[in-house]
């Protein structure tokens, strides 16, 4: 159970920026309720268990779902703060698929999850989590909008999706989240690791990202090929292929190989100038199939292929926070439809995960 110093101290710097005061009092609620209500965090049992009468649920979903605050400011505060209390190594982007019932809610329909087989009705969100080795700590998020939500007037009323949010590629809204991260970090940033491989083309992404000035350890398909002047003229190989065939191997203990081959990557600059520069390919020996495993394409060069490959694991502990977050901080349970009260609730979420991680952490 978490109420005392540093959820108020994390409370005053979230909400900070509200001018009304009860504003600020059902932001802190809302927080205390994510953090110590046990099992599913509706916002009646929320109200019961913080302030004894479940009647407060009407003020709390009010809060989330129509009082006007904007999260921005309130996840650029949660970011700073979290940035200044861990050891960050990286910027890990991860997904989350909610899942919902109807067709109303915001960005909801209908996607095929390859790693259980079947089709969810769902949400997606991307996170962009502060990597520490030991946590991962959400800071920022996106919602994928299907076309039908930005190009349908009434349905773009009905969610109060603004006019800015438009229908983008997956790899766009990860561009956004780092984009923004860079500009509340004054100017201290971190690799951009992530593995999207099942859910969009994320070459776009290394290019946009290198041409930005951003490093990163991207997950590619391993039939992904690139133009490569190490080979003959107009021959191309995949890049599962150039490991298997071309890539060195790198001993790291316990009968463990790194193989990894140095190949150009392209970038995009904002302004449409395209630059080039020497890029890796790296993935883990199969011992048992004799193949590369998850490849990955990165833009570091001076440190050694396991490193890199360490760094590579970041997303599984993403997918772990994301995990714990549905299970223990109420991600899933979002009463609401509209696209404002998804964003306030994730950043509540994501506060309330931060500030029970860092307790745990002693910091």
């Amino acid at each position: 159970m978490l109420t005392g110093r540093p959820l108020g101290d994390l409370s005053r710097r979230l909400f900070g920026h509200l001018h009304r005061s009860d504003q600020q009092r059902w932001g802190h609620v809302y927080l205390q309720g994510l953090l110590r209500t046990h099992g599913k965090k509706t916002v009646r049992r929320m109200a019961a268990v913080v302030t004894g009468s479940e009647a407060a649920s009407v003020s709390l979903h009010q809060f989330v779902n129509a009082s006007p605050w904007e999260w921005a400011p309130a996840r650029g505060e949660l970011a700073r703060w979290a940035a200044q209390s861990l050891p960050v190594r990286a910027w890990t982007l991860a997904p989350a698929v909610l899942p919902k019932r109807g067709n109303h809610s915001a960005g909801v329909h209908q996607r095929f999850l390859p790693e259980s087989g079947r089709t969810v009705n769902c949400q997606l969100g991307l996170g962009l989590f502060l990597d520490a080795g030991q946590a991962h700590v959400p800071v920022d998020w996106q919602l994928f909008l299907p076309p039908r939500f930005t190009g349908d007037e009434a349905v773009r009323d009905r969610a109060k999706i603004p006019a800015s949010a438009q229908a983008r590629p997956l790899w766009a809204h990860a561009l956004r989240l780092v984009q923004d991260m860079a500009s509340r970090s004054g100017g201290r940033t971190a690799p951009v690791v992530a593995d999207l491989t099942a859910l969009c083309d994320t070459m776009p992404l290394t290019r946009r990202l290198h041409g930005g000035g951003h490093t990163f350890v991207l997950a590619v398909p391993g039939q992904t090929t690139l133009a490569d002047p190490n080979l003959p003229p107009g021959e191309r190989e995949s890049v599962r292929g150039l490991l298997l065939r071309r890539g060195l191997r790198h001993p790291v203990g316990a009968g463990r190989q790194v193989v990894s081959y140095d190949t150009p990557v392209r970038g995009l600059r904002p302004e449409g100038q395209h630059i080039h520069a020497t890029g890796r390919l790296l993935a883990e020996w199969d011992a048992g199939t004799g193949r590369p495993g998850r490849i990955w394409l990165t833009n570091i060069t001076d440190r050694h292929p396991a490193e890199l490959l360490d760094l590579a694991r970041s997303p599984q502990g993403a997918r772990t926070a994301i995990a714990r977050m549905g299970e223990d901080f109420g991600l899933l349970d979002f009463e609401g439809r509209s696209f404002p009260g998804w964003h306030r609730h994730m950043t509540l979420v994501s506060a309330a995960y931060a500030c029970s991680t860092l307790e745990g952490m002693g910091r």
